[in-house]
């Protein structure tokens, strides 16, 4: 087994853990990041999930290393992309004019730009990243992290990787149970957290938002690329749960904001329904000279593949592998459904013209190449972020909870898709909120930090904590956090609970670019 060393490493290579390697990097440390896929950046990359984001993006709301990459994101199809004239000059593009974003944009433009970000501290040594390189297994002495041992799975060989802190940046906190940190999964208790929309009775750790394995398609009309009838296609095809108001590939879904209507969908624009290609579109033809695309290219996340049946964290790898292969058949299926099946407005059934995109995920199966995951593993933490401290039905004061030890701040409606408990959406209006660095310091293991959807909050605090620039908000700050307790020979509980340490440290933070307070805003 081969022993690597660093100041800093990363357990995964997703969003927080782009920006947590980005920070600790700028700081001066040496930092290991690794990453089970082939592709850096998570959320925006191996996920394909184009950015879910706040009204204000574009003025304020995030650090400014995310949007260093926002900009930059534009600034790469405006130099490499023959685009239209008229497009190349709009201050705030959108590639692919999708309704969800004010940007959305290609995986691998997003994977070109973490890399650019990156490149001066690959180049000098000072940052490694190992991809397709898994957990394996977490040396601890006590209360500290001594050495993480992760699986190189081209080659089949083992690295252990030593260093003084640990950042667990992977998509559902795999590092936790594996290192002994008390942690919560699944839905708490009414009882445990007072929460307006916790669960009545005992906590429900079965209680899972679904996962989704998004894809790329395009259209062209008169063209025939239905793929193979996917094996479980037909339990899909009939498949209906009993809180959703139809089966559920069909062009009827919930509303999530009022779950006794349901809501119409349809294909593409042109009726009063809602159209789902144009969605998330992450190419628009209208930005580009002509015959560039011969079609627009809509990324699938919709309601109808989202997979409920089962959860894939702490369940047995035989048990977890049938429901990543159960979310990959779903997601098959409902493009299946959709080239041979789905209704059109002309009366007849079936877009054949759709196309699988398998070169814009890189994958063979044409899935992206890792679940899109809305709800990981949670650290129990030194403050716990609940329901009352965001909600704006349940406060009064105009404004959310103010948080003396602010690290950051983010902005979505508490979201939390339908579960595995077979729960319909619960989707609740916030004021934009503070991140607090309590929710990243574990009650009890001193050298192991949370670096994106595993901080410390509530299964209905994630709802609205687990979007891209709050993730990313996350990993920056553990990796800043590392850096500076490294440089002043504090520990991060150190940092909170000395007033003036925190003080020193958010004025570090404010310095580098990172927002902690918010103007007086509306409700979202």
């Amino acid at each position: 087994m081969r022993e690597l060393h660093a100041d800093v490493v990363i357990i995964g290579g997703g969003t927080g853990g782009c920006a947590a390697a980005l920070a600790a990097a700028k700081s001066g440390k040496s930092v290991i990041m690794t990453e089970e896929t082939d592709w850096i950046g998570g959320q925006f990359t191996s996920q394909a999930v184009p950015p879910d984001e706040h009204p204000w993006i574009e003025q304020f709301g995030c650090t400014r290393s995310y949007r260093t990459f926002r900009d930059s994101v534009r600034d790469y199809y405006r130099n490499h992309y023959p685009m239209t004239a008229e497009a190349r000059v709009i201050p705030n593009l959108d590639p692919g004019n999708g309704s969800v974003s004010r940007l959305c944009h290609e995986p691998k433009v997003a994977l070109a730009v973490f890399y650019q970000m990156l490149a001066p501290y690959i180049n000098s040594g000072r940052l490694t990243i190992l991809t397709n390189h898994k957990l394996h297994a977490v040396r601890m002495d006590g209360d500290n992290v001594l050495s993480i041992t992760v699986e190189d799975r081209k080659h089949h060989d083992f690295h252990e990787l030593v260093a003084p802190y640990f950042l667990d940046a992977t998509e559902c906190g795999d590092v936790l149970p594996q290192a002994g940190v008390e942690y919560v999964l699944g839905a708490e208790s009414v009882d445990q957290t007072g929460e307006p929309n916790a669960v009545v009775g005992p906590p429900q750790p079965n209680d899972i938002q679904a996962f989704t394995y998004c894809f790329a398609m395009d259209y062209l009309e008169g063209e025939n690329h239905t793929i193979a009838k996917p094996e479980t296609y037909d339990f899909w095809r009939n498949y209906k749960a009993d809180f959703w108001p139809d089966k559920l590939l069909s062009w009827t879904g919930s509303n999530p904001r009022n779950t006794a209507e349901s809501v119409r969908y349809e294909l593409f624009p042109g009726t009063k329904y809602f159209p789902l290609f144009t969605y998330r579109q992450i190419a628009d033809p209208k930005n580009f000279q002509t015959g560039l695309y011969k079609s627009g290219v809509s990324m699938v996340n919709w309601p109808q593949n989202d997979y409920w049946l089962g959860s894939i964290i702490d369940v047995p790898e035989e048990e977890r592998q049938r429901h990543l292969y159960g979310g990959k058949q779903l997601s098959l299926s409902l493009l299946y459904w959709m080239q041979t099946e789905a209704p059109r407005p002309d009366g007849g059934q079936g877009y054949p013209g759709l196309r699988l995109r398998k070169d814009v995920v890189g994958t063979e199966d044409g899935l992206a190449m890792y679940p899109y995951i809305r709800e990981s593993r949670r650290i129990k933490a030194e403050f716990t972020v609940l329901e009352q401290h965001v909600s704006a039905f349940v406060r009064n004061t105009g404004k959310a909870e103010a948080f003396h030890d602010s690290v950051g701040v983010g902005s979505y409606r508490i979201d939390l898709h339908p579960s595995t408990a077979n729960r319909n959406y619960v989707d609740v209006s916030t004021y934009p909120f503070q991140i607090p660095l309590g929710s990243l310091i574990p009650v009890r293991v001193n050298n192991l930090l949370p670096a994106g959807k595993n901080l410390g909050v509530t299964h209905i605090t994630n709802g609205c904590f687990r979007l891209h620039p709050v993730e990313w908000n996350v990993g920056e700050v553990a990796g800043y956090l590392t850096a500076y307790c490294l440089q002043y020979g504090l520990t991060p509980r150190a940092v909170r609970n000395t007033p003036d340490e925190l003080k020193k440290f958010q004025a570090f933070l404010y310095a580098e670019g990172v927002e902690y307070f918010w103007p007086t805003m509306y409700a979202v």
